[in-house]
């Protein structure tokens, strides 16, 4: 695909780049193409994984194309299925997704990488959340960040709009690994292959759950899981693959995964 968001596809794995110059910001338009990217990841079961990335080497994605906004862009506009950035509000995205961050990573961009379950980044990485400064909230952020690290950090990020480096970042727990820059992407992809070669039906299971978990106590979850009340957990412990993971430990070989 060519336009703002390129694709490549290489068996069960899809790399996402946002490729918007100069700096990969999104506006509705891009929004609305990213959302039809994922829901089609989503649903298309011989896909495992994703990669979301930017183009250049410079920015990851600075959120919210101001430009465009000036031009006429709603900031309550049409973002399209799954809300700004594709996978913010993307229902039952049980698969992996990770996130390639390639430099700056601030505002929307930011809570894009939250968004997905792993996060790399490379050695000259940033990250902000400076919406404050613009006079408007970093509403995703504010739900999730304060989740994912320290509270106190979280809220420094938030009413302060410091930026982080990349260290600082992995310290308080949000970025995965540091690597440097020639070496991102082949580090991207070779986990992605890991990913791919999983139980499909596992991953989505612990997606589901994850996510359910965030805002119910501990026992409410656990009763839902062991009731099979999980619309994944019921069709992993009724699938050919919970029978194939017992049959290859019992007969010492790796297995098989078909996704059923």
């Amino acid at each position: 695909m060519t336009g703002p968001i390129l694709t490549r596809r290489e068996g069960g794995i899809l790399e996402v780049t946002i490729d918007r110059p100069k700096a990969n910001a999104i506006d509705l338009k891009t929004s609305r193409i990213m959302g039809e990217i994922f829901r089609e990841f989503r649903d298309d079961p011989a896909l495992r994984v994703a990669i979301v990335t930017g183009a250049g080497e410079r920015f990851f994605c600075p959120g919210w194309d101001l430009k465009a906004a000036a031009d006429g862009d709603a900031v309550d506009g049409d973002y399209g299925v799954g809300g700004f950035g594709g996978i913010q509000e993307l229902r039952d995205l049980n698969k992996p997704i990770i996130a390639a961050v390639n430099g700056i990573c601030c505002g929307g961009g930011l809570e894009i990488a939250l968004s997905t379950d792993i996060i790399l980044a490379a050695e000259h990485a940033t990250f902000a959340l400076p919406e404050i400064r613009s006079g408007t909230v970093a509403d995703a952020a504010s739900i999730k960040l304060p989740k994912r690290i320290p509270y106190h950090i979280a809220m420094d990020m938030l009413l302060t709009g410091r930026w982080l480096d990349v260290n600082e970042a992995n310290r308080w727990g949000f970025v995965n690994e540091i690597l440097p820059a020639n070496r991102l992407m082949e580090r991207a992809w070779e986990l992605a292959r890991l990913l791919e070669s999983g139980p499909p039906l596992v991953y989505a299971a612990i997606k589901e759950v994850v996510r359910e978990a965030e805002g119910r106590d501990f026992q409410t979850t656990m009763n839902k899981i062991t009731r099979r009340q999980f619309k994944t957990v019921d069709m992993l412990y009724s699938s050919e693959d919970q029978l194939e993971g017992a049959r290859a430990f019992a007969e010492k070989r790796d297995p098989v995964w078909k996704g059923r």
